[in-house]
């Protein structure tokens, strides 16, 4: 049977297989619209064959488990077909979160180790403070009992043997068939020579509980928490601990506060704060305001004392005082005096003086064989020029030309000051002049000799000796009239008498043995400054003592700076300059004052105190000038209603090319000031014109005065649109023309009154709504209506008015002559009467004029 079975599978039927696996196709997705078919496989386990019955059990028991599988292996399928990826990603991806909650698992197991070693070792750090502690209390209770061991150990001797001494020893008093004692002193009796020292053991005992007693008592008050405890010893506390720690270390430092104050010396400004004074004192604050409410004086730390009370201050806390002033920053500046072997000598500084258009300019060029004279607007200097000028034998002279018009006597007094001597420039053909004399003033004043130079000497009209003798009235006498001051008639134009100007003044310089030590620090004085462009505050400084270098440190006035260069009056850079050479220095922080000592300094911080200082009492004048004259808007306007204004101001604000020039501008616009009007410069310095200036000019409603300035594209703008005026002058003459119209025009006009007549009251009217009327005669001269009354009684004067009305046979007319009557009436007057009299008079408002 079997043989045929084998047959027939062989020859008909199909060979059994075991499918294994099954497959399908998933879609997947990616970016761009892009997608793709995966063919998806699933592999199936075969089932184990086994012999018999096993087998067919093993199937049963494992079909279930299959049917698990499968189904699981479909989800995942599922699945990985709804996220578009395989079953291996997926499969993959589970893996990776099922190690993930591991490793959470593993590291929430470390935070709990980790926090319970730190609950260990926070117990044990708590065990350990308790323990010391506890340590502390037992010897601070062990050092307790031992000083009340060594309190009762010091006991006199006698006290102690006092008890051994009273009773008597058993073996020489008590009988031997005496009761035997059963208390301690029969056992001490026995002990014999024991006895002392068991005694003194139990005093020692007794003196530790007093000691704990006093610690008991020294508890405090008694609190429910200690009534309630138990009756076990409360342990002391740390607190209690460390104070007894303190006043123990403070008992053996030997009182140290009540060590002996040292007394210091105290610098004391002319003003300081309570808390600077406190300090320079090393005293606490509140024990110097302490003081100074004692004394009736409410101060609080940041209040500012004079001088005076600080040193009362210190006086009274125990201190020495040594006072000093602010101005003690400039004590030192200048150096000291210069040894004569380090002298050396030096080109004469010469300065150029006279009157206006007297040829000083020109004269000078003639010396320099430039044109500067061109340069200047008008022909006239309008600032200090200074240069050097090399002569043929090799000499070199400084000079500086002045302004001759009468708006620069600063300028000239400057000029005088820096020199060493004076060149009066006089006109042949003009002789003496008002200029001339203020110079001559100047160069007496400045004490430098004057050598007359006597120009224009080519022209027709010239007398040289007219100016010669005009000059006798003013204490100038010349060698050819018997005195000492050298005269030299020159031509700037031919330049006739140059070389014997140059030969005059090299014999005066030698006559006066003019030296300096090039070697020190450099000193000098500001001859001008202005703010340039490109360059920014340039100062021509002339150097007197030392050598002025690149890279000093100079103050010039309220202003300070690194010196950045030095140029030349031709525009050279220099490395430094010495004695007698005026040079442009660049680097300062702003254009100091004409006129101001320079000095180099040796830091920084020196420069800053300096400066600080000078601003500072600058500020302090000026706001005390300003106080005096400060009025507020309501006052002022209520005195010119009041018509009690005595000084109309016309505000200006003024720019210029240069800082002399300011000066020399402000001065003129002074002098022509009257009581009743005056030019007040609310704002003047060097530079263009700025939106700042236009802004400050509309706030005061002022005009802006350029000189030889001129104003910015945004400033121009500016000004057109807030309607603020820009004037711009390039001669000193139209500028100071042009405000003194301006205030000729604000002068109150000058009243003039012309009497017309006389006129009696014969009879009074009462008409209604009109009041009362006067019928009058005219006695004398006219009457026009609306002029001027007065009302005389008893010749009298009794009113002052006008006239409201005027009408001859009940019409109004404008005028009635000598002989004729009319009716009259006063403007809000009533009380007239018969015989009163009636002066008529007209005022006229005549214009008026600065002189």
């Amino acid at each position: 049977m079997s043989d045929n079975n084998e047959s027939g599978n062989s020859g008909g039927r199909k060979p059994l297989t075991v499918v294994r696996k099954t497959s399908g196709t998933v879609k997947q997705s990616f970016s761009h619209g892009r997608s793709k078919q995966v063919v998806v496989e699933t592999k199936k386990k075969l089932r184990p064959v086994t012999a018999g019955g096993q087998g067919g059990a093993a199937d049963g028991a494992s079909a279930p488990a299959q049917t698990a599988a499968e189904s699981m292996e479909a989800k995942l399928v599922a699945l990985a077909a709804k996220l578009g990826i395989t079953v291996d990603e997926l499969k993959a991806r589970q893996k990776v979160l099922e190690q993930r909650k591991a490793e959470d698992a593993v590291r929430a197991k470390d935070q709990e180790r980790e926090k319970a070693a730190q609950d260990r070792l926070r117990t044990e750090q708590e065990r350990k403070q308790q323990e010391s502690r506890e340590r502390e209390e037992a010897e601070s209770r062990r050092k307790a009992e031992e000083e009340a061991r060594k309190a009762a150990e010091a006991l006199p001797k006698e006290r102690t043997d006092r008890p051994v001494k009273a009773r008597p020893r058993t073996d020489a008093v008590a009988p031997a068939a005496a009761v035997p004692v059963e208390d301690d002193d029969a056992g001490r009796s026995k002990r014999g020579s024991k006895a002392p020292k068991d005694d003194r053991g139990d005093r020692a005992r007794e003196a530790a509980a007093r000691g704990r007693d006093a610690g008991e008592r020294r508890r405090g008050k008694l609190t429910i928490a200690s009534a309630l405890g138990d009756d076990a010893e409360r342990q002391r506390s740390l607190a209690s601990v460390r104070r007894a720690r303190e006043r123990e270390r403070e008992r053996k430092m030997g009182g140290a506060g009540d060590r002996e104050k040292v007394s210091i010396e105290v610098t004391l400004p002319e003003t300081i704060t309570l808390q600077d004074l406190a300090g320079r004192m090393n005293e606490r604050v509140a024990d110097v305001v302490k003081f100074m409410i004692k004394q009736g004086e409410m101060l609080r730390g940041n209040d500012i004392i004079d001088a005076d009370t600080a040193e009362l201050i210190a006086a009274e806390f125990g201190h020495t005082v040594k006072r000093v002033a602010e101005s003690d920053v400039e004590i030192g500046l200048e150096g000291l005096d210069d040894d004569e072997a380090d002298l050396q000598p030096r080109p004469p500084i010469v300065t150029i003086m006279g009157h206006v258009d007297h040829g000083k300019t020109s004269l000078l060029d003639a010396l320099r064989k430039t044109d500067v004279a061109s340069g200047e607007a008008g022909g006239i200097t309008q600032h200090i020029g200074a240069y050097q000028v090399q002569l043929k034998s090799g000499e070199r002279i400084t000079f500086l030309d002045t302004p001759g018009h009468a708006a620069f006597t600063a300028m000239r007094a400057r000029g005088a000051n820096a020199t060493d001597i004076a060149i009066l420039v006089v006109a042949a053909d003009d002789s003496v002049m008002p200029q001339t004399i203020e110079s001559i003033n100047h160069a007496k004043a400045a004490g430098v000799p004057i050598i007359v130079a006597v120009n224009k000497c080519d022209l027709h009209d010239a007398n040289p000796d007219k100016v010669l003798t005009d000059l006798l009235q003013h204490d100038i006498q010349v060698e050819s009239m018997g005195g000492v001051t050298q005269a030299v008639k020159v031509s700037a134009k031919t330049g006739f008498g140059l070389d014997e100007l140059t030969d005059a003044i090299s014999l005066q310089a030698e006559v006066l043995e003019l030296k300096a030590n090039p070697d020190r620090s450099a000193d000098g004085v500001v001859i001008e400054s202005k703010l340039d462009k490109g360059r920014g505050p340039v100062a021509t400084v002339l150097v007197k003592r030392g050598t002025l270098k690149r890279g000093d440190i100079l103050v010039a006035g309220a202003q300070w700076g690194k010196v950045r260069a030095l140029v030349d009056e031709r525009g050279q850079q220099l490395d430094s300059a010495g004695p007698s050479l005026p040079v442009e220095v660049l680097g300062l922080d702003g254009a100091p004052d004409p006129g101001e000592a320079i000095v180099v300094v040796d830091s920084e911080s020196r420069a800053r105190e300096i400066t600080e200082y000078r601003v500072r009492t600058k500020r302090q004048v000026a706001g005390n000038a300003g106080a005096a004259a400060r009025a507020s808007l309501d006052q002022l306007m209520t005195r010119l209603k009041d018509g009690a204004v005595e000084t109309r101001e016309l505000p200006v604000v003024l720019k210029a090319d240069v800082q002399g020039s300011v000066e020399a501008i402000s001065m003129s616009l002074d002098k022509i000031s009257t009581e009743e009007v005056r030019a007040k410069v609310i704002h003047g310095a060097v530079g263009g014109i700025s939106e700042s200036d236009v802004l400050l000019a509309r706030s005061s409603n002022a005009p802006i005065f350029a000189f030889n300035v001129r104003a910015n594209k945004q400033a121009r703008d500016l000004a057109e649109r807030e309607g603020v005026e820009i004037r711009y002058y390039s001669v000193i003459y139209d500028l100071i023309d042009d405000v003194k119209s301006t205030l000729s025009g604000m002068l109150a006009p000058e009243k003039r009154e012309t009497f017309l007549g006389y006129a009696d009251i014969l009879e009074v009217f009462s008409i209604t709504k009109v009041g009362k009327v006067a019928g009058c005669r005219i006695s004398e001269g006219k009457v026009l209506r609306g002029c001027g009354v007065r009302l005389l009684r008893d010749n009298v004067v009794i009113h002052e008015g006008k006239l409201k009305t005027l009408k001859r046979f009940k019409d109004e007319v404008s005028e009635v002559n000598a002989g004729m009557e009319c009716g009259m009436a006063f403007e809000r007057y009533e009380d007239i009467r018969v015989g009163d009299k009636i002066e008529c008079f007209q005022v006229e408002e005549i214009a008026r004029t600065l002189a």
